[in-house]
């Protein structure tokens, strides 16, 4: 072969050197020529498409960064959300590079983005509750055609994220979704309205949780996907996708759209005839670890949908449904001597628009084997408040067996289990419906020990039984005879028969002692406060329809129970109730106590007398508790006794609704099911901004109502007498009849620390001197435990002595008007003024009084809105036998005053049931 010559040689060379050359000059080059232009379009891009504030520390342009491509790459990258999370981060990066298109930048002096590279970022997507979201930051080509005369595009081919953190925290759906270490790249030709998108990603720790509830924690993921986009209706469909969340496979498809109002889905996840072992690498953290001692074997089937429309302004939800099967399951922990097998399961549920009324659990069958035992269960139902329930189980197994062959974490089991129960019907508290049930349990030589308390529960021996073949409280029948168990050296002791709750026949024996903290730590970790002691030994005979009707000769009820630090919690109070110490001595109906002592929030109590009905009471919702007792507290605090009745709306600090209203905090609830008589003594008590000192009364608290009869009270120095009778109607609406006594009590002290005073005599704001009130009055309180107004009816006297009437705008107006200096800043002296009230108005019947020589004559109405209708007669001096006729019109803030005697008389406000308070008009400043 003939050799090529050295000159054809060396021009190879040259030309190749100089091409190779003249690109490498480009690639210096082009970043040289073109920053500022680039740079400069790309800020104008960024301008004219998002909708949020965009921030970055610096711009750089080069080839190297992710070579081949020519890219513009933002350090310290910063972009804020969309309304209403303007001042949120959406997205922060180390790095975001655009990728620049090399030929549409030499030939056609166009900026085309091509590439988007994201490196180190973090990306926080939010939905509020209204589905508000902050991603919307992209301006649609409607909204930019106008303004699109720059020199740049977006036609997308490839984006590449690395290393990103990744937050979806969607408050409509209660989805939240934490990811970690996300990984992506996706190509496809994003130009086009329609196109596919090929992705790969992975990510290093995936968390999901709904409602609360965490389902997946910490688990790798690995995606292969192919998703179709329409952006012109804004709409995904999810052709092939394979995941692999740790070993477990799963198919992904569906379709997700974009409306207007919400979104619109239907997604289906599956994950079929795979390995059991391979399933519990999904599960979360200790799962995995216990899987590394565990022999698996067996085959299942996993499957979730959703599907249907989500708007959270029409309440449409979609339709959720889990299906899992197992067959042939075999579990073995740490090389058992007995291994579980023959693990079968068919668990079907349904949630259609995720509403739990609607909720529908099909386990169809569960069933394992541990050696000769066995355990199997069918429970199917249907709604969750009133859930109408099939179900069977049963069991007979040794529980240290089961332990060791499925390894329980934290905790050792021993004993014998047989169980039998099937259960078929509707349970309906409110209606006094149950399954129609028959079962047993026994429960020999049983033993509890955790991880979290050195000393175990032992020698547990439960036999009872369980009977209703009617579905009926009446003939429900549950026998526990006996059950004991042993703590710490301590035995308890339970023997009880239970019949016809719908009129309770009881027998129970119990005796024994328990340290609650104690044995809770059992069960539980560190950190939760819960105290208390209990010593019992007690023995109740007998029945509720003897206790109501008094036959107490067939109660046979006795016996001591001592209890420490216990704390209680009712529905009736927002807080709970801590019984420090007491002694209760059981006699036939009465519980009787001494000296017991009691907290609620920052209130105390001692208490000594008794009470009647008690055992029924604890058994029965219906049983009325009697008492008799004397209550002493140093201090009460009614403020803490009101319901939750309204939680408090939590707003977004981004998206405040200024015109939502004041929450409600609840009025105080008075529990139907009370028949107690008090005598009462309170030191100190709080209600709103009142202090009342030096209480003492006789309360009744029968049939939701409260009565405080024959009180008396110190409030800002005067001794009072009040009668009160209150009852809550609503957890947020309560009536009131409240009666009140005063003598010569300072006005000015009143004005100043009684709410209830400055609202009802607003005008006394710069009044000083002694009066004295004689007055009732009745009507509803609302949520707050404030006054509705126009529902208030009542009257009375109000009695001046020695009044200096100080900055009343109405006789300042009349001052001015008459030109008498002395009628500004009148001295009252021994005037009643009688005043009725009815619908929001307060009728002031005729009353006289003399200052510096004229005797001025005064009736009329005023309402809570603070508008004036008064009569007046001045008398002139000496005598006051010729008067000037007045009439004062306008408000309290504001009054006219004019010669004459006809008004017309101001509209009244009738009371509804329901409707919105109706507040006085800036009472705290009318003078």
């Amino acid at each position: 072969m003939k050799k090529p010559s050295k000159p054809l040689v060396a021009r190879i060379l040259k030309i190749t050197g100089i091409t190779i050359g003249s690109l490498l000059l480009l690639l210096f080059l082009i970043p040289i020529l073109f920053p500022g232009k680039i740079a400069e379009e790309v800020k104008l891009f960024a301008n004219r498409k998002l909708n949020g504030e965009l921030d970055f520390k610096e711009a750089r342009l080069s080839f190297f960064n992710h070579f081949p491509s020519l890219t513009l790459t933002l350090t310290d990258f910063s972009l804020k959300g969309s309304a209403p999370y303007k001042n949120e981060t959406l997205l922060s990066a180390k790095e975001v590079a655009f990728g620049i298109d090399i030929s549409s930048l030499l030939f056609d002096k166009k900026v085309n983005i091509d590439k988007i590279y994201v490196s180190d970022a973090l990306v926080n997507v939010k939905v509020n509750a209204k589905g508000e979201a902050n991603y919307n930051v992209y301006n649609s080509e409607e909204e930019t055609k106008s303004k699109d005369d720059s020199g740049s595009s977006l036609r997308l081919e490839k984006i590449a994220i690395e290393n990103t953190h990744i937050v979806y925290d969607d408050k409509s759906t209660k989805i939240l979704i934490d990811a970690h270490g996300f990984n992506y790249v996706g190509n496809g030709d994003l130009d086009k309205a329609i196109f596919d998108l090929y992705t790969e990603a992975d990510i290093e720790d995936f968390d999901f949780t709904y409602d609360g509830e965490q389902y997946l924690k910490n688990k790798k993921v690995n995606a292969d996907l192919i998703t179709k986009i329409n952006t012109n209706s804004l709409a995904f469909v999810f052709e092939q996708n394979n995941l692999k969340i740790n070993k477990l496979p799963v198919e992904f498809k569906g379709r997700f759209d974009f409306l207007s109002n919400g979104y619109d889905m239907d997604f289906n996840i599956k994950s079929e005839d795979s390995k059991l072992n391979d399933f519990f690498t999904a599960l979360p953290p200790h799962y995995v670890k216990w899987l590394d001692k565990s022999k698996v074997k067996g085959r299942t089937d996993l499957s979730l949908t959703l599907k249907g429309k989500y708007v959270a302004s029409k309440n449409q939800k979609p339709d959720l449904a889990f299906n899992m099967k197992i067959r042939d399951g075999f579990i073995n922990y740490n090389e058992a001597p007995f291994p579980a097998s023959n693990i079968f399961l068919n668990f079907d549920t349904k949630l259609p628009s995720l509403d739990t009324e609607k909720l529908q659990v099909n386990l169809d069958s569960i069933f394992f084997n541990v050696d000769k035992d066995y355990f199997k269960a069918i429970v199917k139902s249907v709604g969750l408040s009133k859930p109408k329930i099939n179900a069977r189980i049963a069991s007979k197994i040794d529980l240290a067996k089961m332990d060791q062959a499925l390894g329980l974490q934290n905790m050792d089991l021993r004993g014998r289990l047989d169980m039998d129960i099937r259960a078929n019907g509707v349970y309906d508290k409110k209606n006094n419906r149950i399954p129609v049930t028959n079962g047993r349990i026994s429960l020999k030589n049983g033993f509890v020990k955790t991880s979290y308390y050195p000393n175990p529960i032992k020698n547990i021996n439960v036999l009872a039984s369980i009977s209703d073949n009617q579905g009926t409280l009446r003939d429900l029948k549950i026998n526990i005879a006996p059950a004991s168990l042993e703590f710490e050296g301590k035995p308890i002791f339970v023997n009880a028969k239970l019949e016809n709750f719908d009129n309770i026949n009881y027998d129970i024996k119990a005796k024994g002692e328990l340290d609650v903290a104690r044995i809770y730590k059992v069960f539980s970790r560190k950190g939760k406060d819960l105290q208390g002691y209990v010593y019992a030994d007690v023995a109740f005979k007998g029945s509720q329809n003897d206790a109501v009707k008094g036959n107490y000769k067939n109660l046979h009820n006795s016996g001591k129970m001592i209890l420490r630090n216990i704390k209680t919690t009712s529905e009736y109070l927002p807080k709970p109730f801590v019984i420090r110490e007491g002694t209760f001595i059981f006699n036939q109906d009465k519980m009787n106590f001494n000296d017991f002592a009691a907290t609620y929030g920052q209130s105390d109590f001692r208490m000594n007398g008794y009470m009647q009905n008690v055992i029924d009471f604890a058994l029965m919702d219906k049983a009325v508790l009697k008492g008799v007792f004397s209550v002493q507290s140093a201090f009460l605090n009614c403020d803490e006794f009101m319901s939750a009745a309204q939680e408090e709306t939590k707003t977004d600090p981004n998206h405040e609704d200024k015109t939502a209203k004041q929450a409600e905090t609840g009025v105080i609830v008075i529990p139907a099911n009370f028949d107690l008589q008090l005598l009462a003594k309170a030191d100190k008590v709080n209600f709103q901004d009142l202090t009342l000192e030096k209480l003492n009364g006789n309360l009744i608290i029968n049939k939701g109502k409260l009565m405080l009869r024959n009180s008396t009270v110190d409030i800002i120095g005067s001794h009072v007498k009040t009668d009160v009778a209150y009852e809550s109607e609503t957890p947020n609406r309560a009536h009131f009849d409240f009666r009140i006594n005063a003598k010569d009590f300072d006005v000015k002290r009143a004005y100043k620390e009684v709410k209830l005073f400055r609202e009802m005599a607003s005008a006394a704001e710069s009044a000083e001197g002694i009066i004295s009130l004689d007055y009732q009055v009745a009507g509803k309180l609302d949520g707050n435990m404030g006054p509705i107004y126009p529902s208030l009816v009542g009257g009375g006297t109000l009695s001046v002595k020695n009044v200096r009437m100080k900055g009343f705008k109405m006789f300042g107006a009349v001052s001015k008007s008459t030109g008498k200096e002395a009628i500004k800043n009148p001295d009252l002296s021994k005037v009643d003024i009688k005043t009725t009230i009815k619908n929001n108005i307060i009728n002031i019947e005729r009353f006289k009084f003399k200052v510096a020589g004229f005797r001025p004559r005064i009736e009329g109405q005023t309402s809570f809105d603070g508008k004036l209708n008064i009569k007046m007669r001045l008398g002139l001096p000496p005598l006051g036998i010729i008067g000037i006729p007045l009439k004062v019109t306008g408000t309290q803030e504001n009054p006219k005053v004019r010669l004459g005697r006809q008004t017309e008389d101001l509209q009244e406000t009738e009371y509804e049931e329901g409707q919105v308070p109706v507040q006085p008009a800036t009472t705290s400043t009318t003078k």
